[in-house]
């Protein structure tokens, strides 16, 4: 199936997602530089403040962002423990103060997420997530069917 002569569009749907890609970094860099942070941070943050992981869990749930260059999220954490927001070392918490914190950001991240979302219904939303899970698993597991998420997750 040729898709630009389907849909008209003369850029495929990898420009698209790296454009986006982009655009959701330097929003989200933007929204947070004034605090010294990054959106990893915000992720590290956002994954321990919902679940209970160690160290390694996070490096496994947000390995999308990690390369060559940032092979593992500890540093990050670190830099969490030292503003005094994480306590613990193998499997950090948040402190008072990055309960406090975590709630903040969450205020400013979602604001941010309402933006990027505007004019787009939840419906078109969760196809959209659906669409790009499918095609994520086409490319990883072609003799295995695609299977549809039942939740998209929070990590941004």
């Amino acid at each position: 199936m040729n898709i630009s002569e389907i849909t008209g569009q003369r850029r495929p749907i990898g420009y698209w997602i790296k454009h986006l890609h982009g655009l959701v970094e330097s929003s989200l860099d933007g929204l947070l530089a004034g605090q010294g942070l990054t959106r990893r941070h915000w992720q590290v943050l956002n994954v321990i403040a919902t679940d209970s992981p160690t160290l390694a869990d996070l490096d496994i749930a947000l390995a999308p962002f990690l390369d060559d260059r940032r092979p593992s999220l500890r540093p990050v954490a670190d830099d969490l423990r030292e503003r005094g927001w994480l306590e613990g070392a193998e499997r950090p918490t948040l402190t008072a103060a990055g309960i406090r914190a975590h709630e903040e950001l969450r205020r400013q991240v979602n604001a941010d997420r309402a933006r990027l979302t505007e004019g787009i219904s939840a419906e078109e939303y969760l196809a959209t997530i659906d669409v790009l899970t499918r095609m994520s698993a086409n490319l990883t597991c072609p003799t295995e069917p695609a299977k549809s998420p039942t939740n998209p997750g929070n990590i941004t």
